[in-house]
C-alpha cells in the first residue's frame, strides 16, 4: 500500500520543467539578472553580493519555480570565444532570454550580430524571446525605443514566435518579475512543439 501511495504521490508532485538560455554580450548583466530572479521567485533567498559578480566563464545554473512550472536557466558567457558554444544548448532550450548593455552604445551593433546568428539557427525556429533591455536605471544610457530601433533590421528573421522587449534594471530587480512571468506562459503555451522535462519535486 505504501509504495502505490508514495508512487500517486510522486505522480502528483511531478512538475513540467523547462530550459531557458540567458544570452547576451559579456558585461550585459546576464549573471545580475539570473541572481535577481532567483530573489523574486525564491523564498529565502538572498542571492550573492553583486559587487562580487565577475564575467561568466563557462556558466551558471539556476532554477525556479512559477505558474506550476520549472524553469532551469542556462546563463552563458558572453565572450567571442563563449559563444561558439551557445548553438550546443539550442535543441533542448524552451525559451531565451537576451540581454542587451543598454548603457554601451559602442557594442549594440555586436550584440544585434550575435543575436541575428543566434536566431538564425535552425533549432531555435518557433522559440520564444524575452528581449531584455538592461540598464535602463543608468543616466545616458539608450532607451528601449532606440535599442528596438538599432535591431530593427533583425525583425525580418524572427519568424513566428513569441517575443516581448523590455526595460529592466538587473541590477535594482526592476522589471524583472513581470518579465519572467510573461515568458513562462509562452514556454507553457509552447509546449506541443517544445514538449517540457517532467521532473520530481
Amino acid at each position: 500500500m505504501y509504495t502505490l501511495v508514495s508512487g500517486l504521490v510522486r505522480e502528483l508532485l511531478k512538475r513540467d520543467e523547462y530550459n531557458v538560455l540567458i544570452l547576451g554580450l559579456d558585461n550585459a548583466g546576464k549573471t545580475t539578472l539570473l541572481e535577481h530572479t532567483k530573489i523574486k521567485f525564491t523564498s529565502g533567498y538572498t542571492g550573492k553580493p553583486f559587487h562580487k559578480i565577475t564575467a561568466t566563464i563557462g556558466l551558471n545554473i539556476g532554477n525556479i519555480s512559477t505558474l506550476g512550472v520549472n524553469l532551469l536557466f542556462w546563463d552563458l558567457g558572453g565572450q567571442d570565444e563563449l559563444q561558439s558554444l551557445w548553438d550546443k544548448y539550442y535543441a533542448e532550450c524552451h525559451g531565451v532570454v537576451w540581454v542587451v548593455d543598454s548603457l554601451d552604445e559602442a557594442r549594440v551593433d555586436d550584440s544585434r550580430v550575435a543575436f541575428e546568428k543566434m536566431i538564425r539557427n535552425e533549432h531555435m525556429r518557433g522559440v520564444p524571446l524575452l528581449f531584455l533591455c538592461n540598464k535602463q536605471d543608468m543616466v545616458g544610457c539608450l532607451n528601449v525605443n532606440q535599442i528596438r530601433e538599432a535591431f530593427s533590421d533583425s525583425a525580418s528573421k524572427m519568424g513566428s514566435r513569441d517575443c516581448s522587449v523590455r526595460g529592466v534594471s538587473a541590477l535594482h530587480g526592476q522589471g524583472i518579475k513581470d518579465a519572467i512571468v510573461w515568458l513562462a506562459q509562452c514556454v507553457i503555451k509552447n509546449n506541443e512543439t517544445r514538449p517540457p522535462i517532467n521532473k520530481d519535486d
